[in-house]
């Protein structure tokens, strides 16, 4: 059952900013390099923190209950690795935005999430080959 709460600064549209956002930033992180890459990596950290912002000490974004803004945003947590991998050495999301990360952790205990988004390996594996088809070497 999902909560029904309020977050004042993530209105709906806000939502779908974000997740379009990501989205692009993803894509940007897969299909670029040198640069474009870093350019998009610093967005993707800077939407990322005010995420967390909003999360704050909270365990789920509506308070103690795993609820929409939660259900939107976990399946995220699965590029983290590909993201990292793609990116350089020195590129750690769990170190830019730890309160995210542990969030992300909490939600892969539950088994309906757990069982329902892909592995991490997997995703690196796609990203890979679309990394190997938009980016020349």
């Amino acid at each position: 059952m999902f909560c029904c709460f309020e977050i004042k600064n993530l209105s709906t549209f806000s939502l779908r900013v974000y997740s379009s956002s990501i989205r692009g930033i993803y894509k940007g992180n897969i299909q670029s390099k040198g640069e474009e890459q870093e350019k998009s990596k610093k967005e993707f950290i800077e939407i990322l923190k005010v995420l967390e912002g909003e999360l704050g000490d909270k365990c789920c974004f509506g308070g103690d209950s795993f609820g929409f803004v939660d259900l939107c945003f976990v399946p995220f947590y699965s590029w983290f690795y590909a993201m990292e991998k793609l990116g350089n050495d020195d590129f750690s999301i769990e170190a830019e935005c730890p309160k995210l990360v542990a969030w992300a952790k909490r939600c892969m205990e539950k088994e309906s999430v757990a069982e329902t988004l892909p592995d991490k390996h997997k995703i690196f594996d796609f990203a890979l080959q679309l990394r190997k088809r938009f980016v020349a070497d």
